[in-house]
């Protein structure tokens, strides 16, 4: 019997693919793609998916069926997220990929998408009875949950996503110290319901949830001789050398990050809006250590389909 299953995650700057094979133990992983589509870029503050944002995301999606072919996929979840959730042509985005592919798009609530991640994290990291905040920080929103390996004690979305702050405040290259100032500003306004929830369940551990976490542990990882694998499911990265790679970045233009050895083209723009954000968590409370997983929302709903199935069984 065929149980391939493909979960797509629609990201606001990336897509992912990702194809595993179900049994009675769990599943397996077979293969994963990722690709820059950035369907959030010119229109996200708008409101709006852009005609060439629509473009790059049909060509995704019918390459990403063409890889589904060839791995007999018998089932396919696709999942749109900020980018899609608060478009006024989200419906016209949708129907233009069922015509051209026939999958189906479920357009998840923030709700949702942050109990899909920490479902993926907890299937990568062993929380024990820490409380942690994760952070999921995506192109158009951020993920914030705070739990360990039990329960989820909060949960939220922000719409404050890293290609929302990008147009917003990243004007000048390398950033200028007023857009900084100015970032933290509005993180002192939106960030005070994680304030409030962090104060009352105190996290010690701050766990990064793949995404801009995963490029700053490989620029760590490569600035420290540490080797990695692409299967590891908990990559290293410490507070020191986030810092350290922080004071980097805001010192380069695109061209000089692009060269910081373990920098992607895909992350590189986001990158520094994305890590003034870390470090204004960091600077605001007391975390003992960063974790960072590999897994996020895709890995999570597996892991929620696999639970299903063995309750079903």
């Amino acid at each position: 019997m065929n149980n391939k299953i493909a979960i797509i995650d629609m990201g606001t700057n990336t897509f992912h693919l990702l194809i595993a094979e179900a049994d009675e133990r769990g599943y397996h992983i077979i293969s994963r793609e990722r690709l820059a589509v950035k369907i959030g870029m010119g229109g996200i503050n708008q409101g709006i998916i852009t005609e060439e944002g629509i473009h790059r995301a049909l060509l995704a999606m019918q390459s990403f069926k063409n890889s589904m072919e060839l791995s007999g996929v018998n089932k396919v979840f696709a999942f749109g997220t900020s980018a899609l959730r608060n478009a006024k042509n989200s419906g016209d985005v949708v129907s233009k990929i069922k015509t051209l592919t026939g999958i189906d798009v479920s357009i998840i609530s923030g709700d949702k998408e942050a109990e899909y991640i920490y479902m993926g994290v907890k299937a990568a990291l062993h929380m024990e009875n820490e409380k942690s905040l994760i952070i999921d920080i995506g192109g158009g929103s951020v993920e914030f949950i705070i739990g360990d390996n039990d329960h989820i004690f909060w949960k939220r979305s922000l719409e404050i996503g890293a290609q929302r702050l990008l147009e917003q405040f990243h004007r000048h290259d390398p950033i200028s110290p007023e857009e900084i100032k100015a970032l933290d500003v509005y993180f002192e306004q939106a960030l005070i319901p994680v304030f409030d929830a962090v104060k009352i369940h105190k996290p010690e551990i701050l766990i990064g949830s793949s995404g801009t976490f995963d490029t700053l542990s490989d620029i760590f990882c490569i600035q420290h001789d540490i080797h990695k694998t692409s299967e590891e499911i908990e990559t290293p990265l410490s507070i020191p050398g986030f810092y350290e790679i922080y004071s980097e970045l805001l010192r380069k233009n695109r061209e000089e990050r692009l060269h910081i050895p373990g920098m992607i083209e895909m992350r590189v723009d986001m990158i520094v809006v994305a890590s003034c954000l870390i470090r204004y968590l960091l600077e605001h409370h007391p975390f003992t250590r960063i974790r960072v997983s590999t897994y996020s929302l895709k890995e999570g709903v597996f892991a929620s389909l696999i639970s299903e199935m063995k309750s079903l069984a």
